[in-house]
């Protein structure tokens, strides 16, 4: 599997990006999210896109993320019953990364209504198989006062909720580990949550 592909960047518009590695050029498929912060970067300057691989009998695509919490996002997404990649990929091209996890948490059917090619239905299971899944950002849940907040807290627990475990359960694991030991490792605290669930 592909994780990224860095190279310089061929060709864009909002739609897709080629890059081209080592004479290789690699048609990526993005959302206008990615697209602006390419179109910062600039045409023929080099460019890091993380990737997901769509394999089919009648198509090899390629899907490209700025960054990695777009692409966990796009996941996410894809899980849910009835959402294909081009979906994802509209719902990430209309909402930030934020904004997706604040519609879910907030149970915003309106604003996945507001993305061509969703319905009330669609929207609607959206919310409800990924409200324990997404990782709040902002001032949303994960920020709340008296939580610990650190990059180690942050990463154990996009891991726990990676792997199918709850929201909620990781984060009250965590913070048990997390406040009896605030230097512990990402690894430890990963492994020692996962004796405890």
């Amino acid at each position: 599997m592909i994780d990224y592909i860095k190279g310089t960047i061929t060709e864009l518009n909002p739609a897709f990006t080629v890059i081209d590695n080592h004479g290789i050029g690699y048609m990526l498929n993005i959302s206008l999210n990615t697209y602006d912060v390419l179109n910062r970067v600039g045409q023929s300057d080099s460019a890091l896109l993380y990737v997901y691989e769509v394999i089919r009998e009648d198509a090899h695509s390629l899907y490209g993320f700025a960054t990695k919490q777009e692409r966990e996002s796009f996941l996410l997404l894809i899980s849910v019953s009835g959402v294909g990649p081009n979906i994802a990929r509209m719902i990430l091209s209309s909402m930030s990364v934020d904004e997706l996890s604040q519609a879910i948490v907030g149970s915003n059917v309106a604003m996945f209504k507001a993305v061509k090619g969703v319905g009330a239905k669609t929207a609607q299971r959206i919310i409800v198989d990924l409200k324990d899944k997404i990782k709040p950002t902002g001032d949303t849940l994960l920020h709340q006062a008296g939580e610990p907040v650190g990059h180690a807290f942050d990463e154990a627990l996009a891991a726990l909720v990676m792997l199918g475990f709850s929201q909620q359960a990781s984060q009250k694991t965590l913070k048990s580990l997390f406040s009896s030991n605030p230097a512990l490792s990402v690894e430890d605290a990963i492994k020692q949550a996962l004796k405890m669930m």
